[in-house]
Formats: C-alpha cells, structure tokens, sequence
C-alpha cells in the first residue's frame, strides 16, 4: 500500500523562467483577489522573497463613441486613491465569461447604454512586477440609451465629452485611469495612422 501524502511537505520547487519558486503560501484572499508569499531563488542564484497579487477576474473596458464623436465616461469615487475619478466604463469579468460579454455587460449596468461595432483594441498587464492583472479594452458605437442598474455599493455618474477633449484630459492628468488612457490614446493613434483594427463580435480568453 502507499503511504499517505504528507499534507505538511513543502511543495516540490517550480522553475518560474530564470527563477526558482521554493515555497508559496496565501498570506491574505477575498472573492477577488490573493496575495501568495513566496520564498524564491532569484536569477543570480541568491535566496529572496516575493509578493504577487493574483486577481480572480480580468479586467474589461470599452471606448463607447456616439455618432457625434463624443466619449462615454462614468465618474466615481475611488477608494484605494480617496479621489474621484472619470473613466471609460470597466469592470471585472470571471472566469466563465467572455471579455465581450464582460465588457457589454459592464457598459449595460452602469450607463444603460448598448452598442454595436464592437472590436478590440488593447490587451495589457498592470503593475506586472507585483500583479498579474490581465485586461482588455475594446471600442464600440452607442445605439441606444437605457437606464442604469449599478451594483448598489456605486455611486456613479455619466458624461459624454468630444473626443478630443477626453483626449486631452489623459494628456493633462485629469484622467488618471490607465485603462482610459490606453483606450482613447490606442483611437487616437488608429485616427492618426488610418488604420483601425478589425470588428470582433468574438473572441478568445
């Protein structure tokens, strides 16, 4: 017979590129996110720690444009900055869901708004040195305007700007959200070179 699995044994060691994972453990998680602490070897060879956040979703946003070429943003109060903040509308997408519906999904509940002409265009990592965070930023045409139905804890607010003062206000540090940034920046670099990306009314996780 086997012998039973010792459930105190330290974990077998995992090549994580040029580093050694020795040991991880969960020094803290909620519904959304979890801190592994992990004991390391580091690239030169030498012993060391590391901290990574891991998130459950993937972050989705979306660059919604009416036919008067303004922007959609939605405004809130954010608790990690103590700052208010104008943003495209995003949110997080579980596992089990596309970033499409994610993201469509996220734009119904907190403008009302649907929208067609959907495609992608940026997909990014944030603060990759602490966190895996993972995202995607599409842009898309307004085609009708409904009521909103945010989750009760958002107190949120809606705007339609010209684009190019939405621009302008990622240059100049009014908007500060790094997803906004990269969506509107990515519609105006396709503006200035002529060559928007391809509709995808699907896509891949």
């Amino acid at each position: 017979m086997d012998p039973m699995p010792d459930p105190f044994a330290p974990e077998p060691k995992v090549a994580v590129g040029p580093w050694t994972r020795r040991t991880r453990r969960v020094a803290y998680d909620n519904p959304w996110v979890t801190v592994w602490h992990d004991e390391v070897d580091r690239p030169d060879g030498s012993p060391g720690i590391y901290g990574v956040i891991h998130f459950e979703n993937l972050a989705a946003g979306v660059v919604v444009l009416d036919a008067e070429d303004r922007v959609l943003l939605v405004g809130q109060h954010r608790y990690t900055l103590d700052a208010y903040s104008w943003e495209i509308p995003e949110g997080g997408v579980p596992a089990g869901e596309s970033p499409l519906d994610g993201a469509r999904r996220e734009l119904l509940e907190e403008t009302g708004v649907e929208a067609d002409d959907w495609r992608e265009l940026v997909r990014f990592h944030l603060s990759n040195s602490v966190s895996d965070e993972a995202g995607v930023v599409f842009a898309a045409r307004a085609v009708s305007h409904g009521v909103p139905a945010p989750e009760p804890t958002e107190q949120l607010a809606i705007r339609w700007l010209p684009f190019d003062e939405a621009l302008a206000m990622t240059a100049d540090g009014r908007i500060t959200d790094a997803m906004t940034i990269m969506g509107v920046g990515r519609v105006a670099l396709e503006r200035a070179t002529g060559s928007p990306g391809p509709a995808t009314e699907t896509d891949q996780r």
